[in-house]
Parts: structure tokens; C-alpha cells; sequence
């Protein structure tokens, strides 16, 4: 049987990249996917993509009533939401002597602030064997220059899940982080050949994860294979925050 045969999942950032991966695994296990974008038209074509009657939804994560929103379009479809995938999330380089407000604003209001109020939105439509899964990064658990405000917010979300396991557990929900390390997406693919080889060099692994993989690790926690999990961060990353 599918692993998330009859479920409902809603994936916030799930129209490109990692996100989208992780959507198309829940529907080809069986789920009803929907995802959010604030670009409605990237989510209208990744859901059209996906098929298997997925739905996309224009909403802006660090807009609390956008997830508001959102997650009564899924209520009103099914009445609940079974699987909360919190992806939407940014990166951009800054120094410490340069950072602005702007940036700063920027990160903890997308990474941060987004994924706190997607959460509290979608809680009334989650019920007990519910499952959330956050998107980090192994950023949060390192220093990499120019990268601060990025690196703090991974931080956050890491935090956030041990505290959310604390207050969600005991009602049957259970929290869980999927922290990537450098992932082959679209973006990626655009970065030079020689920054491309220097990022792959400290992986034990010699290369960078698929989409697919963090997918199937995400997959994983959602489902009822891990039903025991909780407040736990699954690292994708080739082993490079491992060894």
C-alpha cells in the first residue's frame, strides 16, 4: 500500500526546487497535495505537473493571512490537513558589516516567521497521527561567511521543532526537521563549475543530494514508517556535517 494513501498534505514553497520534489513523492504516495507559491502561476504549473488532482494555492509564507487562507482552501476540499511540509525559505549573501535591516527582515520573515505562522494556521485542521515537517538545513548547525542571517534562521527552525515536539506531541502531532546539505536544484545548477567543484569537495559522498533524496528522506518522517519520531532533524547531506 502507498505510504500516504487517503492523506491530505500541505506543502508551503512547494512549487519549485526541493519543495516540488517532496510534493510529487507525497502524491505517488498516494497523498492529495496541495501547494502554495506567492508566484500563483508556479504553483498552478507545478500542480498541473504533479497531476492526481493536486491543487495550487497563491500565498505569500511570511504572510500569516495568506497561510490563513490557504488552509481553509484545503479545509473546505477535505476538512483536514494530515501532513504540513514547511519549505518556503530564502538565502541571500551578506557580511556582517553589510547586513541591512532589509535582509535581516527578509530571511526571519520568509525562514522564519513564515514557517511559525504556517504552523499556527494549519494546527485547527490537524488532527491527532498528524505530522509536520520543517525544512532546515545543515547551515543551522555551522558558520559559513556571508551567510549569517541565513545560517541564524536554520538555527531557529531547528530550535522551533524541539519546542513544538514538547507542545504538539501529547495532541499526536509530531514535529521533525529534513536538513539538507547542498542540493542539486535549478538554482544550483546555474552557479559557476569551479564554485560547483568547491562545494562538492568536502562531501564524502563526491556530489551533491537530488531533490529526490531529501524528497524521500521527507517522505519518511511524514509517514506512519516513522511514527515514533519526534523532534528529530534527518540530515541530507553526503555525510558532510557527519565525519
Amino acid at each position: 500500500m502507498a505510504r500516504m494513501s487517503n492523506k491530505v498534505a500541505l506543502i508551503v514553497g512547494g512549487a519549485k526546487g526541493i519543495g516540488l520534489a517532496i510534493a510529487e513523492r507525497l502524491s505517488a504516495e498516494g497523498a492529495t497535495v496541495f501547494i502554495t507559491s506567492r508566484r500563483g502561476e508556479d504553483a498552478e504549473i507545478a500542480a498541473k505537473g504533479i497531476g492526481n488532482g493536486a491543487v495550487g494555492i497563491t500565498a505569500d509564507a511570511s504572510s500569516p493571512e495568506d497561510m490563513v487562507i490557504a488552509v481553509e482552501i484545503v479545509r473546505k476540499a477535505y476538512g483536514r490537513v494530515d501532513a504540513l511540509v514547511l519549505n518556503a525559505g530564502l538565502s541571500e549573501p551578506s557580511q556582517i558589516a553589510e547586513i541591512t535591516p532589509e535582509h535581516f527582515d527578509r530571511h526571519f520573515g520568509v525562514n522564519v516567521r513564515g514557517m511559525v505562522f504556517g504552523l499556527q494556521a494549519a494546527l485547527p485542521a490537524m488532527t491527532e497521527g498528524g505530522s509536520v515537517v520543517l525544512v532546515g538545513s545543515i547551515a543551522g548547525n555551522a558558520g559559513y561567511s556571508g551567510y549569517g542571517t541565513y545560517c541564524a534562521t536554520k538555527a531557529a527552525v531547528r530550535s522551533y521543532a524541539r519546542t513544538w515536539t514538547a507542545e504538539l506531541a501529547p495532541k499526536g502531532i509530531r514535529v521533525n526537521v529534513v536538513a539538507p546539505g547542498p542540493t542539486d536544484t535549478d538554482m544550483m545548477a546555474a552557479v559557476a563549475e569551479d564554485t560547483r567543484a568547491a562545494i562538492v569537495a568536502p562531501i564524502p559522498m563526491g556530489r551533491m543530494a537530488r531533490p529526490s533524496e531529501v524528497a524521500a528522506a521527507a517522505l519518511f518522517l511524514l509517514s506512519d514508517d516513522a511514527s515514533y519520531i519526534a523532534g528529530a532533524e534527518l540530515c541530507v547531506d553526503g555525510g558532510l556535517r557527519q565525519v
